[in-house]
């Protein structure tokens, strides 16, 4: 089984540019991040010190989040209100372009919490656009479902929400965050029997506190096991809250090598 590490919650001790590096030290050889970038165009410098900064590590970029909004401050995506709409379409050719040049085949585009101005079928529109901008390069588009504790107006909080957008949407997968669908009270063994053929990409941390797995109460090595066995084959990332510094933070991985 491969693990990417998601660089936007793994290794925030170090500035973006670095960290790409940093997991690369730590013996892995892929990473997934949340859009890095404050706006939905950011200047060719940007885009190029990033990748730059990747490929120096010798690592691949296997996930990449379309602009979300702020997400520090809430924002949860911007495709489904009217008012950041543009935002987003802006910013589809931009994601899908960065995301071409390192052979990243995962986008997530996060839907966008509930608002005065939310319209569901705005939101299907603009989700069709960005799959039909990432089939262009071989990408899959991916939908995921957040917890209601945490995020309280981010309206897809379970799987079936999830696969009923997915459903309507052709060249999209589900992103089965395991963290999130545990808070919500899924079953996780249960989900990956039932929906591991619709997975575009799975993430992990530990519940309760989102930390590594082994600090909560989800048993990860049978769960990893039953993944490895399952139609889904594809990475898995790393998106938890480490407890304590990062690069101390994967015992729990070298213990299952």
């Amino acid at each position: 089984m491969r693990f990417d590490v998601n660089l936007s919650i793994l290794f925030t001790e170090l500035p973006m540019l670095e960290r790409p590096a940093a997991a690369a030290a730590k013996g892995f050889d892929a990473v997934e991040m949340w859009w890095p970038f404050d706006g939905p165009v950011p200047a060719d410098a940007e885009l190029d010190a990033l990748e730059r900064a990747i490929n120096d590590a010798g690592v691949s970029l296997v996930g990449l989040n379309f602009d979300a909004g702020h997400m520090p401050s809430g924002d949860r995506g911007l495709l489904s209100s009217k008012a950041t709409s543009l935002r987003f379409r802006d910013n589809i050719d931009v994601t899908v372009g960065f995301a071409e040049r390192l052979g990243c085949k995962v986008l997530n585009a996060l839907y966008g919490n509930t608002t005065d101005d939310s319209d569901v079928e705005l939101a299907l529109e603009n989700l069709a656009l960005a799959a039909k901008s990432a089939s262009r390069t071989g990408a899959t588009v991916v939908v995921e479902a957040l917890n209601s504790f945490e995020n309280t107006r981010y309206p897809i909080t379970s799987t079936t929400a999830a696969l009923q957008v997915i459903d309507q949407v052709p060249g999209t997968a589900f992103l089965a965050d395991f963290y999130h669908l545990a808070r919500m009270g899924e079953d996780i063994p249960a989900l990956i029997t039932n929906h591991a053929d619709r997975f575009g990409h799975v993430q992990i941390a530990d519940v309760p506190g989102r930390g590594q797995p082994g600090t909560g109460e989800l048993d990860y090595p049978a769960i990893l096991r039953q993944l490895a066995a399952s139609p889904y084959q594809g990475p898995v990332g790393l998106e938890y809250k480490p407890v304590g510094p990062s690069d101390e933070s994967f015992g729990w991985l070298e213990a299952m090598r």
